[in-house]
């Protein structure tokens, strides 16, 4: 039986209070007003004093309204018929099309038991060489992409969601604008991978608690298409945006602030999403890439902070590039023997002769003379930056090493390196005249 109450406390913000028994976390309810009903979610329980925040807002909700609750969580629905669709924070759609009721299941619920997960083994292909060859992105991996306001992170997100070799695309996105909307939508369209996608869409004019919402939408419906077999890539962003969410209504609830006004509870709050990446043994897999900007690019703010402890490495993206230096994919290692031989040596060697070309550079900077050897490492970092870092590359991951070959020929000498004999012998790219030397060989 439904509880009704027809009494409100207060009214702060967007949070209603009232006095109600036998009534759970996080359990859904209906506000009604003059103007029509309004869902709500309980966000706090003390003893009998019950707070909820209301989905559209308390505007319109004075304190003699009727309050039902509805016995149950937030739910959405889950079946093939979303695919292509666009829905927004509260899980209704966005693309006026018909509403989905069928095969309800609950969101925010309980990461998989690590018993019932896979050790991570398999590569996910993006054909980014600064992803595929130097940090590779690992199926059921959780990977945050560091930024600053400005960055292409959202483009970044949208080649990776047409280029990723996965069965099926789940974007979330929190607080963005309509134009990052329409771009997101525009650009799966054009490139045909929109009918493997999903979209829930939280835009900075919708209701804040829509935008908390956002994230447990997508990986629910994630984990019930990686259930019945699907490999599912949850690209979000941007969780500052789902943080400072959550700094708001804590505000509205006069909690106690942490570091920088943010609530005590923000890693559990950013833990319980992340920790849904899982590969199930004998189904699907959720493999997760979320957008965290920092502001002014620092990476000690809490949001970034938090995140770095819970994921398994990071990408950095400045000057509208995957930093080398900071970027780190923990579980590559997993993944690397598998491809070819000689990845690990060009993803450790072309990394090694980068750090040597900034170093280079600083001295050029300050007026050094630049012996022969800094000569070559000017030019091979300026290569490496054209061929290998700019993101409109785009390549597979075998013609990528290639390419790496090639800079490494075009700039040094295979006894400047520190490539082992055997990998030179077979990956080095020949000239014409050690080819015909090398036939001459054969022919004696």
């Amino acid at each position: 039986m439904r509880k009704v109450y027809n009494k409100i406390l207060s009214i702060s913000g967007n949070v209603i209070t009232v006095k109600a028994k036998d009534v759970s976390y996080e359990e859904l309810a209906e506000v009604s007003t003059q103007q029509g009903k309004s869902l709500a979610q309980v966000i706090k329980l003390d003893e009998d004093t019950v707070y909820l925040q209301v989905f559209a807002g308390s505007r319109g909700i004075s304190t003699d309204d009727e309050v039902r609750f509805l016995g149950r969580p937030m739910e959405v629905a889950f079946s093939d018929k979303m695919l292509g669709r666009i829905f927004d924070g509260s899980g209704m759609p966005r693309d006026k099309g018909p509403a989905l009721t069928e095969n309800l299941v609950p969101i925010a619920g309980p990461s998989v038991n690590p018993a019932k997960r896979i050790i991570p083994r398999n590569m996910i292909r993006t054909n980014i060489p600064m992803i595929d060859v130097f940090n590779s992105l690992v199926v059921s991996q959780k990977l945050p992409i560091f930024s600053v306001s400005g960055e292409p992170y959202n483009e970044l997100l949208a080649r990776i969601a047409l280029q990723a070799e996965v069965d099926m695309i789940i974007l979330g996105g929190v607080g963005l604008k309509h134009d990052e909307y329409l771009f997101f939508k525009d650009v799966l369209e054009e490139g045909g991978a929109l009918n493997r996608s999903i979209f829930f869409i939280h835009t900075a004019s919708d209701p804040v608690v829509e935008g908390l919402m956002v994230p447990d939408l997508s990986l629910a419906v994630a984990e019930q298409f990686a259930l019945s077999g699907k490999n599912i890539l949850v690209l979000l962003t941007n969780m500052t945006n789902f943080a400072d969410a959550l700094k708001e209504i804590s505000i509205t609830m006069e909690q106690v602030p942490s570091n920088r006004g943010f609530p005590g509870d923000l890693y559990s709050q950013l833990a319980a999403r992340y920790e849904k990446a899982v590969d199930f043994e004998g189904a699907g897999s959720i493999t997760i890439l979320a957008v965290t900007t920092m502001p002014g690019d620092d990476v000690t703010h809490p949001v970034p902070d938090n995140t770095g402890y819970i994921t398994e490495g990071q990408f950095y993206l400045r000057n509208g590039r995957i930093e080398p230096f900071g970027s780190l994919s923990r579980l590559k290692q997993l993944v690397n023997d598998k491809t070819r031989k000689d990845h690990r040596a060009i993803m450790d060697g072309m990394i090694q002769l980068y750090a040597e070309y900034k170093n280079t550079e600083e001295k050029r900077a300050m007026g050094f003379r630049m012996s022969p050897w800094d000569k070559k490492l000017l030019k091979y970092g300026r290569l490496f930056e054209s061929e290998m870092m700019d993101l409109s590359v785009n390549t597979s991951l075998e013609k990528a090493l290639d390419k790496g070959w090639n800079i490494l020929s075009e700039c040094f000498n295979p006894e400047e390196t520190s490539f082992r004999t055997d990998l030179i012998e077979e990956f080095w790219p020949r000239k014409q005249q050690d080819t015909e030397d090398i036939k001459k060989k054969i022919d004696k």
